[in-house]
């Protein structure tokens, strides 16, 4: 606090003059401070009212509306297994004959049926009576039955199912029970960081409720050749096979199907296959029993570096078509093993996930544009697709046909020789397996790291058909001589085919 003290008037005016001001300023002061903090408190406010809308209080009323909605499997399936045939045998009469008898009798190898029984989660998507599930809730059973929250349990049959998706249709006939059933939701709206309640009903026990973020998308777990699943933190545990992930709106955005752990219990990682998948699948196996996927037949692989510089790519993007089987859809439009895929219906196409799903996703007999490149050049193709489900039966009717003197040679690491009887005989080649085979593999060469093995037919060297030892040993001559680091082979092993980049050692 400020104290005048006796001065001349012009001092005591002055200083009269200075204490106002410090008061005023002192004021003013506290205005600013007054106002910082209801800024901040208006601003903490909005923080916390986001924050609690993102985070809910509780999942109580969502989970009462949905949990009727969701069903447990149960299957039982028969399984035979051997018995009788560790018992020893003894000569007629013995003392234990008798006894030996009544345990599978004198050690004769017998088959016993037992009955084994596997539980699930399913949910209701229709009030007609369709269940969802997963695939393998549900395969080699015998019979399969939907038990509800209040215990009703009632036989399903199977509609229809599929095991690259581990997806399967149910259908039951409701009565009088009055059905509740779950709607989808969209996937693709979905973000990392979303909250998402999974609900289950393992063992029979009733619904059991869970709930977590989504945790990352498009996983690939290895499980089939259109894995894109969401990964959540929502505890997924044994039973919940088959049981939904809903949002926040109470819409399914996935299929609970999978948990990584060592142990069998829940380790907090959890997947589901995403409704914009299954919704797709789920139509067709209403309406057809089974799913019906474009083809656009080709052999494909992804593209390493190795494999960019050999065909002049700048990057890795692009799928590398390592085959063509004739009289499909691709060879009919005239695409060939070397090309890479870089559009498929004007949609970039960055490894070979996404364009397998791609085409299957595409409705069968579609035109489609496909972007090409080949020779240093983009060119585009246009193909109507076939049918996945028909080429993959026709594929296996048919799977079920000159032989030269063996001249060889050594290339890159591999011994290659022409095929011949012995050779066919040798490593069991088909009928129609003509040119150079690879009969050897140096240990510890590069040809033996990229996985190339006896048995292995070589059949283009950099982009050239080779139809003999000599073509190749011609090929790579060539290419030695320029100034390329490494060498592109398109490998043949039984009915897959591949390319591989070896480097050049000059």
């Amino acid at each position: 606090m400020y104290t005048p003290y006796h001065t001349s008037e012009n001092q005591k005016s002055a200083g009269i003059r200075y204490e106002h001001a410090k008061v005023k300023a002192e004021r003013y002061s506290g205005y600013q401070l007054s106002m910082a903090v209801t800024a901040f408190v208006v601003v903490s406010l909005f923080a916390f009212s986001a924050f609690a809308k993102a985070a809910p209080e509780s999942f109580a009323d969502l989970a009462e509306k949905l949990s009727p909605a969701v069903v447990n499997i149960s299957t039982t399936q028969t399984v035979k297994s051997e018995q009788g045939s560790v018992l020893p045998q003894f000569p007629p009469g013995h003392p234990f004959e008798d006894f030996f008898k009544d345990f599978g009798g004198k050690g004769k190898k017998g088959e016993r049926e037992r009955k084994a029984t596997s539980l699930g989660s399913g949910f209701v998507i229709d009030t007609d009576g369709l269940v969802i599930t997963n695939n393998h809730v549900i395969d080699g059973a015998d019979e399969i039955y939907v038990i509800f929250q209040d215990g009703e349990k009632v036989p399903a049959e199977l509609v229809g199912r599929d095991p690259k998706t581990d997806v399967a249709v149910l259908r039951i006939e409701p009565g009088d029970k009055k059905l509740v059933a779950a709607s989808w939701g969209n996937s693709d709206k979905s973000r990392v960081g979303d909250w998402v309640m999974a609900i289950g009903n393992p063992f029979g026990l009733g619904g059991t409720v869970t709930a977590g973020i989504i945790s990352a998308r498009g996983r690939d777990i290895r499980s089939g050749p259109y894995d894109d699943y969401i990964q959540t933190d929502a505890s997924i545990n044994k039973g919940n096979s088959g049981g939904p992930l809903f949002n926040m709106k109470g819409d399914i955005i996935g299929i609970n199907t999978a948990i990584f752990s060592q142990s069998g219990g829940s380790i907090g990682i959890g997947f589901a296959i995403p409704s914009q998948l299954a919704k797709k699948v789920v139509t067709q196996l209403i309406e057809f029993g089974q799913t019906r996927r474009g083809w656009l037949g080709v052999v494909i692989q992804n593209v390493t570096d190795e494999l960019a510089e050999g065909l002049g790519l700048g990057n890795t993007d692009g799928v590398l078509v390592a085959g063509v089987p004739e009289d499909g859809p691709a060879f009919k439009a005239g695409i060939k093993a070397g090309d890479v895929i870089l559009k498929f219906d004007k949609k970039r196409v960055r490894e070979t996930r996404e364009l397998s799903r791609a085409v299957a996703e595409t409705d069968v007999g579609s035109k489609v544009k496909v972007q090409l490149w080949r020779n240093g050049k983009k060119i585009t193709k246009t193909v109507r697709l076939g049918e996945l489900e028909k080429a993959e039966t026709k594929f296996a009717e048919q799977n079920g046909k000159s032989s030269s003197k063996a001249v060889t040679t050594s290339v890159l690491g591999m011994k290659l020789a022409a095929v011949s009887a012995k050779l066919r005989d040798q490593f069991k080649l088909s009928d129609d397996v003509e040119g150079v085979i690879v009969i050897d593999v140096a240990e510890g060469s590069e040809a033996a790291e990229k996985d190339i093995r006896p048995g292995d037919q070589i059949l283009e060297v950099q982009l050239k058909p080779v139809a003999s030892v000599a073509d190749v040993k011609a090929s790579v001559k060539e290419i030695m001589a320029s100034d390329r680091k490494s060498i592109l082979m398109l490998t043949r092993r039984g009915l897959g085919s591949r390319f591989v980049a070896l480097s050049m050692e000059k």
